[in-house]
C-alpha cells in the first residue's frame, strides 16, 4: 500500500518562503516521477510541479515558475516543494502525487497520470 505524507504547510506572509515534504512508502520510490498539485476553494485542483525519477527533469505551472522548485531524494523516499516569494493567490492545500511511470510527459500536468495521492497540508499566505 503506498502512503504518501506531506509536511510544511502553514501559515506565511506575503514574499515568505515555506518548504513542503512529501515522505512516500510502499513501493519503489525511485521508480516513479513525483508531483505536487493544489486546490483553493472553489477552484479545481491544478498542476504546480514533478519531477522525474532521477531528479533531472521538471516541469512547472507558469504561475510558479521562477518562484517553487520541486526536487527529491531518493535515498530519503522524499520529494521537496521549496515556494519563495508567496503571494495570497498560492494559498490552497497543496497535494503530493505520485505518478504511474517514471518519466515525465505531456500527460504530467494531469491528474489521470497519478495514481497515489496524499491527504493534503494547508499553504495559507496573508497579504
Amino acid at each position: 500500500q503506498v502512503q504518501l505524507v506531506e509536511s510544511g504547510g502553514g501559515l506565511v506572509q506575503a514574499g515568505g518562503s515555506l518548504r513542503l515534504s512529501c515522505a512516500a512508502s510502499g513501493r519503489t520510490f525511485s521508480n516513479y516521477a513525483m508531483g505536487w498539485f493544489r486546490q483553493a476553494p472553489g477552484k479545481e485542483r491544478e498542476f504546480v510541479a514533478a519531477v522525474s525519477w532521477t531528479g533531472r527533469t521538471t516541469y512547472y505551472a507558469d504561475s510558479v515558475k521562477g518562484r517553487f522548485t520541486i526536487s527529491r531524494d531518493n535515498a530519503k523516499n522524499t520529494v521537496y516543494l521549496q515556494m519563495n516569494s508567496l503571494k495570497p493567490e498560492d494559498a490552497a492545500v497543496y497535494y503530493c502525487a505520485q505518478q504511474k511511470r517514471a518519466y515525465l510527459s505531456g500527460s504530467t500536468y494531469s491528474n489521470n497520470e497519478y495514481d497515489y495521492w496524499g491527504q493534503g497540508t494547508q499553504v495559507t499566505v496573508s497579504s
